[in-house]
Formats: C-alpha cells, structure tokens, sequence
C-alpha cells in the first residue's frame, strides 16, 4: 500500500482512519457507562463523518 503525503491527494487514510478511531474510543468510553452497545456504533459513525473528506474534481 502506497501512503503518499501530498496535499494534492485527495484521500489520506491516515487522517479518515484516527477520526474512525477516535470516535470509536469515545463509543465505547459512552457503552461502559451505560452498558448500551449502540453507542459504539454511534461513536464509528461520528468518526467517520468527522474524517470524510469530500473528494476534489479535476475539470
């Protein structure tokens, strides 16, 4: 797998994978308080949103 640092790359899976991670601890940080497994699934989702990246056209 070839991970380039470019700013013109339009995907970074470092950066969309840390949100996923992120937004899963906090998931399951939020399920061990409450015992509810949706929360970790809440917390995925969240994540995901927050490293999306819409992706740039080239005309």
């Amino acid at each position: 797998m070839n991970v380039d640092n470019n700013k013109d790359s339009s995907f970074s899976c470092n950066k969309s994978g840390s949100w996923i991670g992120i937004g899963t601890a906090i998931g399951i940080v939020v399920f061990a308080t409450t015992n509810e497994p949706v929360w970790i699934a809440v917390g995925v989702a969240i994540g995901a949103a927050l490293g999306w990246k819409k992706p740039k056209t080239k005309n």
